[in-house]
C-alpha cells in the first residue's frame, strides 16, 4: 500500500476512534444527566409540595384529623417549573389519589433512529424511578414519584449525541484535509529518493539527490549519493574490464584463427595436395587411387569447416570491407542453417562507414549471437535486422516469428543473452526485449559519436588469415 494513503488510513481511523469513545462519553454523561434532573425534579416538588402545604396550614387553618395538605392547583401550570423534560411526577398525599403532572415528553427532541435506541438501551438501559417522601411535622405525610419518559430520555441523548457528531463530522473533514496537507508535504522527499532510485535503478548515477530539512530523510538521501557514486566507479571498472575481457577474447580468437590457420590450413593443404599426387600416380591400383580420392574429399571437407570457424573466430570482411558488408555476408549464410525455410533480411539506415573497430565488431557479435538464439530457439519463417545509425547513436533490432518467448529471454541463464547484454553495457547503450506478435523483439541503442569514429584499416596484414592462399576463400 502506498505510504501516503496508509498514513491518511490511519489517521482517519485515530478521528474514528476519537470519535467513537467521545460519543460513548457523551452518551454516558447525558445518561447520568437524566438520572441527575429526574432526582432534582423528585427533590424540588417535595420542596414545593412542602411549602404550599404548610402554606395551607397557616392561612387556612386546616388542622384536625380531615387536614388537606395538598393544594388545590397541583397539576396547574405552575407546577411544570419544578419538572425537568421527559419527567413524570406522582404526588400521593396520605389518604389521597394520586395526582400526575409530565414536562416536554413531546418536546424533549425528534425522534432516535431505532438502531441507536437499541444500543443505547442494550448499554445503558431505563433510568429507575426516583422516590421521595414528603415529611409535615416529622410524620410521613405523602410520597413523590418521578419517573422519566423512556422515549424523552432516548431523544434527549440522540439530540446531544447528534450534535456532537456533526461538530465531529466537521472537525474530521477539517483534520483530514490538513493532514492530507501535512503529511503530503512531509512525504515529498520520499517521493524525490524513490525518483532517484529509479533513475539509479536505470542506470544514470550522474544526478545527485538534494538536501533536505527533515534529518532522516537527508540521512537517506546523502547514503542514496553515496551508494550513487560507489556504483558509478563500480560500474565504469566493470565496463572498463568488460571491455578488456572483450579485447582480449578477440585477441584470443584472433591468435587461435592465426593458429588454425598457419597449421591445420597448410597441413590441410599439403594433404589434398598429397593426396592428388597419390592419386594420379596409382591409376594402375584401383584401390590405393579410390583411397586418395577419400582422403581428397576429407580434406576438402575439413578445408569447408576451417573455413567457417576461421570466419567465427574472426570476420575477415569487417576490416577489409566495413561493418555493412560483414554483416550482409553474416545474414547471408544464415538460410541453410535454419531448421526449416526461413527469409533474412537486412536493412540499413544511415551512414556506417565510420563506425570504429571495436564497435563495429561489437555490432557484428551481437547480430550473430542474436541470429543464433532466433534459429537455436525457435522455428521462425522470417527474421528482419535493422539497422539506424544517426549523428550520436546506433539503433539495431532483430526480430523474429519463432514464437519465443520475452520473458523467458529476458530472464533465462542462457550465455548468448548475457554476452549480449554485457556487450551492449560495455559500449554504454542499453537492451530491450519485447514481445511481437508470433514472436520476439531484441532491440539495442548504442551511443557514438561521429567526429569520433573512423573508418577503420588493417595496420597488421599477418594478424589475419588469408583465406585466399588456402583455396578457402568462398
Amino acid at each position: 500500500m502506498d505510504l501516503f494513503i496508509g498514513l491518511i488510513l490511519r489517521v482517519a481511523a485515530v478521528v474514528l476512534l476519537c470519535l467513537g469513545l467521545a460519543t460513548a462519553w457523551v452518551v454516558a454523561e447525558v445518561h447520568q444527566g437524566l438520572r441527575e434532573e429526574t432526582a432534582a425534579s423528585a427533590d424540588r416538588v417535595v420542596r414545593e409540595a412542602q411549602e404550599l402545604a404548610w402554606r395551607e396550614l397557616t392561612w387556612r387553618g386546616s388542622t384536625g384529623r380531615f387536614a388537606k395538605y395538598a393544594f388545590p392547583d397541583w397539576r396547574s401550570s405552575h407546577t411544570l417549573r419544578f419538572i425537568s423534560p421527559g419527567n413524570c411526577v406522582a404526588l400521593t398525599w396520605t389518604g389521597e389519589a394520586t395526582l400526575q403532572q409530565c414536562s416536554g415528553l413531546e418536546t424533549a427532541g425528534g425522534p432516535a433512529p431505532d438502531w441507536f435506541e437499541w444500543l443505547y438501551r442494550g448499554a445503558f438501559g431505563d433510568i429507575a424511578p426516583i422516590r421521595r417522601v414528603v415529611t409535615l411535622n416529622r410524620r410521613e405525610a405523602g410520597t413523590v414519584v418521578t419517573t422519566p419518559d423512556r422515549g424523552a430520555a432516548v431523544r434527549q441523548v440522540w439530540r446531544q449525541v447528534r450534535v456532537l457528531m456533526a461538530a465531529a463530522a466537521a472537525m474530521a473533514g477539517g483534520i483530514a484535509l490538513l493532514a492530507t496537507l501535512v503529511i503530503g508535504v512531509a512525504l515529498r522527499p520520499a517521493r524525490v529518493i524513490t525518483r532517484g532510485l529509479g533513475r539509479m535503478e536505470r542506470g544514470d548515477h550522474a544526478e545527485k539527490l538534494p538536501r533536505f530539512q527533515a534529518q532522516e530523510f537527508d540521512g537517506i538521501a546523502q547514503a542514496v549519493n553515496a551508494l550513487s557514486e560507489r556504483l558509478q566507479h563500480t560500474t565504469a571498472e566493470r565496463t572498463a574490464l568488460t571491455r578488456r575481457l572483450f579485447a582480449v577474447q578477440e585477441e584470443e580468437r584472433r591468435a587461435l584463427a592465426r593458429d588454425l590457420h598457419d597449421e591445420f590450413g597448410q597441413c590441410l593443404t599439403a594433404t589434398g595436395a598429397l593426396a592428388s599426387t597419390i592419386e594420379a600416380e596409382a591409376s594402375d591400383r584401383p584401390v590405393l587411387r579410390d583411397d586418395a580420392r577419400a582422403i581428397g574429399r576429407i580434406t576438402r571437407d575439413m578445408m569447408g569447416t576451417l573455413k567457417g570457424a576461421l570466419a567465427r573466430l574472426r570476420p575477415p570482411d569487417l576490416d577489409e570491407f566495413g561493418l555493412e558488408h560483414g554483416l550482409r555476408r553474416l545474414v547471408s549464410t544464415w538460410p541453410g542453417r535454419s531448421a526449416k525455410p526461413a527469409a533474412f533480411n537486412l536493412s540499413f539506415t544511415g551512414d556506417l562507414s565510420t563506425v570504429s573497430g571495436p564497435m563495429a565488431l561489437s555490432i557484428y557479435r551481437i547480430v550473430q549471437e542474436c541470429l543464433t538464439n532466433a534459429v537455436r530457439h525457435g522455428r521462425p519463417t522470417r527474421v528482419d535486422v535493422r539497422i539506424v545509425r544517426t549523428a550520436d547513436r546506433i539503433e539495431l533490432a532483430v526480430v523474429d516469428d519463432g514464437g519465443g518467448d520475452a520473458v523467458l529471454v529476458e530472464t533465462g541463464r542462457g550465455q548468448g543473452v548475457l554476452g549480449i547484454r554485457e556487450r551492449i553495457g560495455a559500449l554504454g547503450g542499453t537492451l530491450n526485449i519485447n514481445s511481437v506478435p508470433g514472436g520476439v523483439s531484441i532491440e539495442a541503442t548504442i551511443p557514438c559519436e561521429s567526429n569520433a569514429d573512423q573508418p577503420s584499416s588493417r595496420t597488421d596484414p599477418t594478424a589475419e588469415p588469408d583465406l585466399a592462399s588456402l583455396g578457402l576463400a568462398a
